[in-house]
């Protein structure tokens, strides 16, 4: 399985950015094919292998900087990838369009980062969507908490309060689909 450079590029900034002071420590830390690609400079164009790519680089940032909390420290990459990914043009799009509208878009481009992979939306009401995710041939509760994430800042951005994303069902713990249920307050 393989993600795109633009969703695995996100992890060394998030590190350079939020422990600037702790890159190298976490670059030392990384298995030798993870390192080698994050030193060699992440190409948004380009796809890589996930476990080397997007895993180990963002279970090693819960290891190194959250206690070892890894999916304390998926989650937070994942909310920072949000933010660089809806800024400028795209954060006024998320800000006028209603979140329904913005999870439903997010499911439709899943498979352009991750692939093969696929993820629709099951459920919608009143304030919650449920996604489900059920082609992803290597599971990772990692990746999981990193969109789960991901998911909380665009609601965020959306304009959503108490924004709540739950992962009830895992395909990483054995289930048939990875579920995803998002809620929040206007």
């Amino acid at each position: 399985m393989e993600v795109k450079g633009t969703a695995a590029k996100s992890i060394p900034d998030f590190v350079g950015r939020r422990f600037k002071d702790q890159y190298f420590e976490w670059l030392n830390a990384l298995p030798e094919k993870s390192r080698k690609i994050m030193m060699d400079g992440l190409k948004t164009n380009l796809w890589y292998p996930i476990e080397d790519a997007a895993i180990m680089p963002t279970q090693m940032i819960g290891e190194v900087f959250y206690n070892g909390d890894i999916q304390k420290g998926a989650w937070e990459c994942g909310k920072y990838s949000a933010e660089v990914a809806l800024k400028g043009i795209y954060k006024v799009y998320v800000k006028l369009s209603k979140p329904e509208h913005i999870i439903d878009r997010a499911s439709r481009i899943f498979s352009a980062y991750y692939q093969p992979s696929e993820m629709s939306v099951t459920e919608k009401g009143k304030n919650y969507v449920q996604l489900s995710v059920t082609k992803f041939p290597t599971p990772s509760t990692v990746i999981e908490y990193r969109i789960a994430g991901w998911m909380q800042t665009a609601m965020e951005i959306s304009g959503c309060n108490n924004v709540k994303v739950e992962i009830p069902k895992s395909l990483a713990k054995g289930a048939r689909e990875t579920i995803f249920h998002v809620s929040w307050n206007n």
